[in-house]
């Protein structure tokens, strides 16, 4: 309980200042008159001026508050790594013992993860907003359990009371880093990409470290190793083996006593694209359906187009002279020999054996696919002829056999029970409108079909009349042939019975068979979206296995997929932490990064108070290591050093709630107005006597 003497006058306080103006000069007239009453006539105008100004007695109850110790607790990924969790452990520990044994003191305990994205350690801002919720009067010390590796300084918030640092790591730490530089988002396949490596140690590291290993993995495929000098920038010159996303990890080992490997990796993923896609087109006789190949390679700005019709086959004698003819001659040499691997796509449309290409070339042709290039054939009746170039050694990698018949009958195009699951034929049903017979998907009829046997090991994707093959896929060693027995695709174009996707089908059979990663019939892949992955497996069987998913600190998780569409299974996973991750079922893998393959938590790893050095030194705390010892918790003055060897100190702030308030009037009016009258009767007493 307190009390204050408060006054609340019954005038202004300009008027009760002229008051007792005037009564200290009538005071000071009755001294100068030696009149001897003057002290009382000054006692009875005080008693007055006293009442005016109405004075009171105001008691307070007050109730201590305790005071706060507001303790950070640093758990971001780079105080995962080593003994550092068993050290902030016995800090905090050792801190609530110390805290608890204090009479009046609380602590508020704050514990700081890793930041969104790869923010790093937000030390700063947890602190910022800890003492937002505080009472400023209250906080009488912090502290900070952490590594020092914090990214948000210029955050600091001002501080009420002394800051102090207990600092986890080891004075012999050491760790390597792996740092990859200069990684585009995009590069043209085929043309080399320069990437700057450098892998550098810091803290404690041996000195006499010579040349590291150094592993380069593209797609999760078996690992390249070299040797690289420490701390120096390497100039890596990389060519993207395919089109689409490359995932190109980089790897260094572990070292003895290193402090993590989590900084031993990096992961650039580049997408590749192609600069030109080179396609020669040859045609057999002008058609009707000839136009629209040529205006489908054409609309694409990025295909070199190569196109020959066949117009005056050499066997053709009409007596025109040479000199008029307006006719270009077939350069066969020039295509088929010389430069037949610079294509990436050669297209036989209705193309028949005619004398023009020996069969030489046709076994060239044979061996460009064998050793990776891709072959397509638009068949018409030709390929059901005796001159149909499936009796030539170009046989050999053809996906169907021509039986010799041709069947002109209107047809609707149908998926097979693979092709619904194919990525070149999947989906393209959900293009047309349902038939209205509710049979199929509601596209056009084609007109004719060859009758074909595909060869063992081919896939149907598309059926026609009676369920013959009419799109046939196959691999031959490392390329690709495709054969449509039919040459009535260009009816979709035009529009003829309803039309249908031709657009699309041709696209997709283009990007399939120049081995587009997207349209890879066994494949798996993340898109990531933040910290969730959108896992993607697509394959032709019925059923897909669970992904086993790889963590970046080595833990594995097991996410089960759902089929979403026929051939597409699908999971969502929120993953836990930025890192690189490893997706497996067994038969297919992927890697995917989520945030850089090295987080800016792990940039630095090696424990520091540098940073936080000049926010302690303004408070008068302390920055200790918590491998030296755990501090004690002693009480020190404000502004008196808050920190020595072995202990920490906090200022007591004395802070209080006020319960009650009562205010009574120091005399009543009545007993003011009686004293002033008792000292003015003395007053004149005392005068009239003398």
């Amino acid at each position: 309980m307190t009390g204050t003497l408060l006054l609340d006058p019954l005038l202004p306080w300009p008027l009760l200042i002229v008051v007792a103006a005037l009564a200290g000069a009538g005071v000071v007239l009755a001294l100068w008159r030696r009149l001897a009453g003057w002290w009382l006539r000054g006692l009875a105008a005080l008693a007055l001026i006293t009442a005016i100004a109405n004075p009171s007695l105001q008691r307070e109850d007050r109730q201590p508050l305790a005071d706060i110790i507001i303790a950070v607790i640093d758990e971001s990924a780079s105080q995962r790594i080593a003994d550092r969790p068993a050290q902030t452990a016995a800090a905090l520990d050792k801190l609530r013992a110390d805290v608890a044994r204090r009479a009046n003191t609380e602590l508020r305990e704050v514990r700081l993860g890793d930041g969104s994205g790869d923010a790093g350690s937000l030390v700063m801002t947890a602190l910022s907003e800890a003492l937002a919720e505080e009472p400023q009067g209250r906080i009488a010390g912090i502290v900070l359990i952490t590594d020092g590796r914090l990214h948000d300084i210029d955050s600091a918030p001002p501080l009420p009371a002394p800051l102090h640092v207990l600092l986890t790591g080891h004075p012999g730490d050491w760790d390597r880093r792996l740092v990859v530089r200069n990684a585009p988002a995009f590069a043209i396949m085929g043309e080399q990409v320069n990437l700057t490596v450098r892998i550098e140690d810091q803290g404690a590291a041996p000195a006499d470290a010579g040349p590291v290993d150094l592993s380069i993995a593209i797609d999760g495929g078996a690992p390249m190793l070299f040797q690289v000098p420490l701390g120096v920038e390497i100039d890596l010159p990389v060519v993207l083996p395919h089109g689409g996303m490359n995932v190109l990890q980089f790897a260094t080992p572990m070292g003895a006593g290193e402090l993590t490997d989590r900084n031993n990796g990096a992961v650039v993923q580049i997408n590749g694209v192609r600069d030109r896609l080179r396609v020669l087109l040859v045609s057999g006789e002008p058609h009707a359906g000839e136009r629209t190949w040529r205006n489908l390679l054409k609309a694409d700005s990025a295909v070199d187009l190569v196109h020959f019709t066949i117009l005056r086959p050499p066997e053709k004698q009409d007596g025109v002279p040479v000199e008029e003819l307006s006719l270009i001659a077939f350069p066969t040499r020039e295509l088929f020999v010389d430069k037949l691997s610079e294509f990436d796509l050669i297209i036989f449309d209705r193309y028949r054996r005619r004398g023009i290409l020996p069969p030489e070339y046709f076994d060239n042709i044979a061996r460009y696919v064998e050793d990776g290039g891709a072959v397509l054939v638009s068949s018409g009746p030709e390929y059901a002829s005796a001159d149909s170039i499936y009796r030539s050694p170009l046989g050999r990698v053809l996906p169907a056999a021509p039986t010799a018949r041709v069947i002109d009958q209107a047809f609707r195009p149908l998926l097979s029970d693979l092709g619904q699951r194919h990525p070149v034929t999947a989906g393209l049903a959900d293009l047309a409108p349902p038939a209205e017979t509710g049979d199929g998907p509601g596209w056009g009829r084609w007109l004719r079909q060859i009758d074909v046997l595909a060869e063992p090991g081919a896939e149907v994707v598309m059926t026609g009349i009676e369920d013959r093959p009419l799109l046939i896929l196959n691999r031959v060693g490392e390329g690709r042939v495709a054969l449509i027995a039919s040459d009535q695709t260009w009816l979709w174009d035009r529009g003829y019975d309803g039309g249908g996707p031709q657009l699309e089908l041709l696209r997709r059979l283009a990007h399939w068979m120049m081995k587009e990663p997207e349209l890879e019939e066994e494949t798996l892949w993340v898109e990531p979206a933040g910290q969730t992955m959108r896992i993607i497996r697509r394959t032709l069987a019925a059923a897909a296995d669970d992904i086993t998913v790889t963590h970046p600190d080595g833990t594995q998780t097991l996410v089960p997929l759902t089929e979403t569409t026929p051939g597409r299974f699908e999971a969502l996973w929120e993953a836990p932490e930025i890192g690189l991750y490893r997706l497996s079922d067994g038969a297919v893998e992927t890697v995917i990064a989520l945030g850089p393959a090295a987080p800016r938590e792990f940039e630095q790893t090696i424990a520091t108070g540098d940073l936080l050095a000049p926010l302690v030194d303004g408070t008068r705390g302390g920055v200790l290591g918590i491998a030296d010892g755990l501090p004690d918790l002693r009480e020190v003055r404000i502004g008196r050093p808050a920190a020595g060897r072995g202990w920490i100190g906090m200022t007591p702030r004395d802070a209080y709630r006020t319960a009650d308030i009562t205010r009574d009037a120091l005399l009543p009016a009545w007993a003011f107005l009686l004293l002033a009258s008792l000292l003015i009767l003395g007053a004149w007493l005392r005068e009239g006597r003398r």
